[in-house]
């Protein structure tokens, strides 16, 4: 199998990397972050003039017809570079539910805003006291005629704070999970928006029978939302990997400058081993990044693949961020340097979508449907 890019994604990678170098430096993307919303109206019509945000939805609901390995190189830049743009968040995974539920009317009404930055979307789905990988909600839908109302709070919304309109997640009356639009300026909701430790935003958003118009034809969406999530938890996965090569790189410059003793301090053995393993650590989530992405890129959408990226994701990411933090010192804690904002990130990363523990716990109960390996005697 060929694991190299082509040109197109080349270019495509190389356009994304020079967007997000070019708009944000540490003192921008600070000021940019203190700001109210937390990101850049101007970072996002570029990605959209650009046809970036275009690229997961199909070429007649006015996107780009991608695939997963593209937006694999997309997420892997905004990570190297920190940049707070909701693409994930207000794109991608709603984006997902969108195309692969909605109504033919459906797509082509939204979509095409979307990939032309005019909607930003969200996804309102975790609720206070629920845990990955349960799709179970407490939100309720009800009917009435052809009308439909949901009551119920969810929380966090990640960038739900800044959404024009939310995919929810509400239990339906005769069973299963139903997936809506609401429109978060209609009555019956209400927002409360605040920061993440990692610089990003949320929101918690309390719907009071707030009118809703459900995707496609409505019914048990279970499936299309642990799809979407898959595939959200590959994107989380790409993201990572960037933000850990920025860190190591980081890491190995400060120790090639930063001198003790009089000598830099690259020189001391035990220091350059410690950053020999960062590197082994960056290489196995590479790896597995890749997997996760090519199993989609196949079409196989399957969460135990999923798991095994993330749980690995999340191991080289907490050992490559505490040695970052260890091996910069007191430096690496501080606001004004990089490094501590990169582990805030990969820490949110780890969290978002199952913790390594939950992964593990997944992986463990589904070893019992692998048959036992024996050695002949």
């Amino acid at each position: 199998m060929d694991f190299d890019i082509d040109e197109e994604q080349q270019l495509l990678r190389d356009t994304t990397r020079e967007i997000f170098l070019r708009s944000y430096d540490s003192e921008s993307l600070a000021a940019v972050k203190a700001t109210k919303r937390g990101w850049s109206p101007d970072v996002w019509r570029r990605l959209a003039d650009t046809g970036l945000l275009g690229l997961p939805f199909a070429d007649e609901d006015g996107g780009m017809g991608a695939g997963p390995v593209e937006i694999g190189l997309v997420m892997t830049e905004l990570g190297r570079r920190l940049a707070p743009e909701p693409v994930l968040d207000a794109v991608l995974l709603p984006g997902w539910l969108i195309a692969d539920v909605g109504s033919e009317a459906q797509r082509r009404k939204i979509l095409p805003e979307v990939s032309g930055g005019a909607v930003l979307l969200a996804f309102a789905h975790a609720e206070s006291g629920t845990r990955w990988p349960s799709v179970e909600v407490l939100a309720s839908a009800v009917r009435e005629g052809d009308s439909w109302t949901v009551t119920g709070t969810k929380n966090p919304v990640p960038h739900g704070d800044c959404a024009d309109a939310v995919v929810v997640s509400a239990a339906l009356p005769d069973g299963g999970v139903g997936l809506f639009l609401i429109d978060t300026g209609a009555a019956g909701v209400t927002r409360r928006a605040y920061a993440t430790h990692d610089g990003l935003r949320g929101a918690q958003i309390e719907f009071r029978e707030a009118v809703a118009e459900p995707l496609g034809e409505g019914g048990d969406a279970v499936v299309a939302i642990r799809a979407a999530q898959v595939r959200a938890q590959a994107a989380l996965c790409a993201e990572a990997v960037g933000a850990m090569e920025e860190t190591l790189r980081l890491t190995t410059e400060y120790l090639r400058t930063r001198k003790q003793f009089g000598v830099p301090l690259a020189t001391f053995q035990t220091l350059t081993q410690r950053a020999a393993d960062m590197y082994v650590s960056l290489e196995l989530a590479r790896s597995m990044s890749l997997y996760a992405t090519m199993s989609l890129a196949d079409e196989v959408v399957d969460p135990v693949v999923a798991s095994r990226a993330k749980l690995r994701i999340g191991r080289s990411a907490r050992h490559i961020g505490q040695e970052a933090i260890q091996m910069h010192g007191g430096i690496g804690m501080t606001a004004e340097y990089a490094v501590g904002h990169y582990v805030s990130r990969l820490t949110a990363i780890e969290h978002t979508l199952g913790s390594s523990d939950d992964h593990l716990r997944v992986l463990v109960a589904d070893v019992g449907g692998h048959e036992m390996v024996t050695v002949a005697g």
